[in-house]
């Protein structure tokens, strides 16, 4: 049976995790798996941006279709999430992530064929590959490395942030090196999908060990206020994020870049990230809570945004920059807190859920508000104050998100 969790309002600090005891392969093996997983989890979104304006040419895709594009893959990352620890339970997480693999390389696929209905049915299967398997990953880290959670979390989020780098600045060499077409440079990204299942498939030996197999319940999670506060936070922050992967190189066009040149930005912006991806994690488990650094990440997130937005171009790479330090912070200590305010691994897979599926769906509101407000206002002016008031309230959940504490939820197996 788990151990209980700590009551509501109960603090994580006089208690240090177990380490694993059923780790069925060399950790290493397993990490290795995550970081090619991580990888292949942000191009599909990230690779989109740099090419929508030759794609929605060549489509006779509207401002408004472009926000949709845009939003679809985000808001099937939060309606899928719920299934994953369903697919667990019966499949197990180690099975049900090398599967859905399979299903993100299939929509990476199908979005470059069948015109505009093949383009859209293609995004929606791999934004829900991409959920249903982000759900997993913060579950297997509080099982397998409880004893260091901040560290592995920090190495598979700078993996999400080196493959979204990826994915902006290579898309655009791509169509430029398939004579212009942006469909061999989006489809290019289902082959690294299906290397990093095949290596995944180390893991299927672990079958017996498998996350949830064992038939566990967790109950009080959906009313405690805590877990509410953590999926704001992640919501939120996946909302500027998303935003920036939408549109930010359309945004650096508008303001006189070339696409090639406001897709390196973008990938310069997201590279960076794997300094705060890493770092995140480390500063978020040295202090007393996690409040300071995600402050800290909230302001370099501000700034970089506004920076971006109203800045002297010359200026811009230093603004990119100051916004990939703030959001690779954001996203990593978010992922973090998934593991230390659940008090097992049980409970972490919910909160997982929980806070992507609820937060993924809200956070794609942003990008589809954007192409909306771009297309009945014709300029980028309004968004400095969408961003500003998106950015205080990331900050205000952050604050009650990142206190030491459990969320008052209870694992228990089913009889």
């Amino acid at each position: 049976m788990s151990p209980p969790s700590p009551s509501p309002g109960s603090t994580t600090g006089t208690s240090t995790p177990p380490a694993p005891t059923h780790v069925a392969m060399h950790p290493a093996l397993l990490l290795i798996g995550m970081v090619l997983v991580g990888l292949n989890l942000r191009p599909a979104l990230s690779s989109v941006a740099p090419v929508l304006g030759p794609l929605c040419a060549d489509l006779g895709l509207s401002a408004a279709a472009a926000g949709l594009l845009t939003t679809l893959p985000v808001l099937c990352l939060g309606l899928a999430a719920p299934l994953a620890p369903r697919l667990a339970r019966s499949r197990g997480p180690e099975l049900t992530v090398f599967l859905v693999l399979f299903l993100l390389a299939g929509g990476l696929l199908l979005r470059t064929v069948g015109g505009v209905p093949g383009l859209f049915a293609g995004t929606l299967l791999a934004g829900a590959g991409i959920g249903i398997i982000g759900v997993l990953l913060p579950g297997i880290v509080k099982r397998d490395f409880a004893h260091k959670p901040g560290a592995v979390t920090g190495l598979y989020t700078m993996a999400l942030s080196l493959g979204a780098a990826i994915g902006a600045g290579v898309s655009e060499p791509l169509r430029l090196a398939a004579d212009g077409r942006w469909q061999p440079a989006l489809g290019f990204w289902a082959i690294p999908a299906v290397v990093a299942a095949l290596v995944w498939a180390l893991q299927l030996r672990r079958g017996s060990h498998a996350l949830g197999r064992r038939g566990h319940t967790v109950r009080g999670l959906w009313n405690d206020p805590l877990a509410w506060q953590v999926t704001a936070y992640m919501g939120l922050q996946s909302s500027l994020a998303y935003c920036v992967f939408g549109w930010l190189p359309t945004i650096l066009v508008d303001r006189g870049y070339s696409a090639q040149s406001a897709g390196y930005l973008m990938s310069v912006s997201i590279l960076v990230q794997l300094i705060t991806a890493f770092a995140g994690p480390w500063l978020a488990t040295r202090g007393r809570d996690q409040r300071s650094t995600i402050a800290l990440m909230a302001v370099l997130t501000a700034a970089g945004l506004l920076g971006c937005l109203y800045a002297p171009q010359e200026q811009t790479l230093l603004w990119a920059v100051v916004l990939g330090l703030g959001q690779g912070g954001n996203f990593s200590v978010a992922l973090t807190l998934l593991v230390l305010r659940a008090g097992d691994s049980h409970i972490a897979a919910h909160l997982s859920g929980m806070a992507q599926g609820v937060g993924y769906t809200v956070a794609a509101l942003g990008p589809f508000a954007i192409g909306l407000l771009h297309q009945f206002t014709g300029s980028w002016d309004g968004l400095g104050w969408l961003f500003g008031l998106i950015c205080l309230a990331t900050l205000a959940a952050g604050m009650g998100a990142g206190r030491k504490l459990h969320v008052g939820a209870v694992s228990e197996p089913v009889q």
